[in-house]
């Protein structure tokens, strides 16, 4: 799995390059049963762009954290967006610090485009028990 991120946000005072490595290298151990041999774009976004985004493409009139469009493609898994003014929020109000706000999310969008999903509880338990268990491989604590 190969990442590339794309910063349309701007100046970002954490290393949120290294998150993704680190991100990626346990999914990559953890996952092999997965077909984790695509590639994947990381747009870093801002409040307005993420905003523009949840209403043309989910009809909600609200900015959100993390936007993932799977596609079905020989060598690439899809897009993750992630609003960087979103994780300066939600760290601040879960009280945790912006690097594991963005580990969260960055670890989220790449669960979403390996299929997993919460739509349901029971698919919800599912995926926030992968997420639990990849972000406890990490430095990126509550």
């Amino acid at each position: 799995m190969e990442i590339e991120i794309i910063n349309q946000y701007g100046d970002i005072p954490f290393n949120y390059q290294k998150i993704v490595c680190d991100i990626k290298d346990i999914i990559l151990k953890d996952y092999k049963e997965k077909d984790i041999n695509k590639n994947v774009t990381l747009i870093l976004i801002n409040l307005t762009e993420i905003h523009q985004m949840n209403l043309s493409y989910r009809h909600l009139d609200y900015p959100t954290d993390v936007l993932s469009f799977e596609e079905n493609e020989e060598d690439y898994l899809g897009e993750i967006f992630i609003c960087i003014d979103k994780v300066f929020e939600q760290a601040k109000s879960f009280e945790h610090s912006n690097e594991r706000e963005f580990a969260f999310l960055v670890c989220h969008g790449i669960l979403h485009l390996l299929g997993y999903d919460h739509m349901t509880k029971e698919d919800e338990q599912i995926m926030f028990q992968e997420q639990k268990n990849i972000l406890n491989q990490t430095t990126y604590k509550r």
